[in-house]
């Protein structure tokens, strides 16, 4: 899915303070000006000589004026499981739902080292007691902050001219502090903030609404981690707002839905296997146990952050390039491939080589 464009508004008018009267000025319509501020006029419906003389006015490229994966949509970060099944909402909010050392202090460094490589600024607000694993988190951040006051500060200036990702406590989510927070920097002029809460202490597990509302949650997976395979995402249970609108094509989510039942299947039968053997299965229920083993093996994946550790090179997978090898692999198109080969692999078509 190729993100959808809007005006940087907040550059535009940063450029160009009295934008009506410098619009016209340029022989453009001040209406058809504001109604692109406000996304009344898509992007990709304007004119380019309108785009051109907005530039001219800003004083820089056309490009430049433009901002990718603006509004509600999805950020892309090349992570399998994550883009295929519970995509990260720009300027939403997502929760890590995790035990300690279930590998969300190494997703969540990770996060932000791919969100970097996009733009994106990365705040971390340092939780009250230090962290095991901390450093990691460190080396990937642009922003330390003390606390969250200081950390809105920072971002009233950062995000003038990038996107920002902003790292706090599930504690601020229990305070009611969050909501102050998204009040303090909520601003439709200007480019959104991502939240990003992790429960530092692991309590979250146990409850049923552990963040209040979200709009992606990632619920990691004992049984993954024991496995050691990562991300220990569960792909059944993690989910995202943007699958229940029309903010996907149309491909996508019908790939994230066959997936999402073939692992639903698979795991069922997998407790039937682990208990009597394959040989119980009907035909059909092996054919399922199968692809849907090769399919949670081919959802894990080496990390940038972990590549000193896992001596395997890092792997950003496009949204495109991960629908196409999952529906290879739902199609059986991927029997006859060994499962060992499918674990931390980049492209389905890398088990040839």
């Amino acid at each position: 899915m190729s993100d959808e464009l809007k005006l940087d508004v907040a550059l535009l008018r940063r450029k160009v303070p009295n934008l009506t009267t410098a619009a016209r000025s340029v022989g453009l319509r001040p209406a058809t000006v504001s109604n692109l501020c406000t996304g009344k006029i898509p992007v990709g419906r304007a004119e380019v000589r309108t785009l051109v003389a907005l530039a001219s006015l800003a004083g820089c490229k056309v490009d430049d004026l433009l901002i990718k994966g603006s509004g509600v949509g999805m950020i892309e970060t090349g992570i399998k499981v994550l883009d295929l099944f519970a995509p990260l909402v720009r300027g939403g909010t997502v929760g890590f739902v995790a035990r300690p050392g279930m590998g969300q202090f190494v997703l969540l460094p990770e996060i932000f080292y791919r969100l970097k490589q996009r733009g994106f600024v990365t705040v971390y607000v340092k939780p009250e007691r230090e962290l095991q694993g901390s450093e990691e988190i460190y080396t990937e951040t642009d922003v330390i902050c003390q606390n969250v006051q200081e950390a809105c500060e920072q971002i009233e200036t950062l995000r003038i001219d990038k996107d920002v990702i902003l790292c706090i406590d599930r504690s601020v989510v229990l305070s009611g502090e969050l909501f102050d927070i998204q009040d303090q920097l909520h601003d439709p002029g200007a480019r959104p903030v991502t939240y990003a809460i992790v429960d530092f202490q692991g309590e979250s597990v146990e409850e049923d609404a552990p963040y209040g509302p979200l709009e992606t949650l990632w619920r990691f997976d004992m049984e993954l981690v024991t496995r050691k395979m990562y991300p220990a995402i569960d792909p059944v249970m993690s989910t995202s707002t943007i699958l229940e609108g029309a903010h996907l094509e149309t491909t996508h989510l019908t790939v994230q839905q066959k997936a999402k039942k073939m692992l639903r299947r698979y795991r069922e039968l997998r407790h039937i296997v682990n208990a009597w053997g394959i040989e119980k299965l009907p035909d059909t229920d092996k054919t399922i146990y199968h692809r849907g083993e090769k399919l949670e093996a081919f959802l894990t994946q080496p990390f940038y952050v972990a590549e000193a550790y896992t001596k395997k090179k890092g792997e950003w997978l496009k949204v495109s390039e991960t629908l196409e090898d999952i529906r290879l692999i739902i199609d059986g198109k991927a029997d006859e491939s060994p499962l060992e080969k499918l674990q931390y692999l980049g492209r389905l078509n890398e088990v040839s080589r």
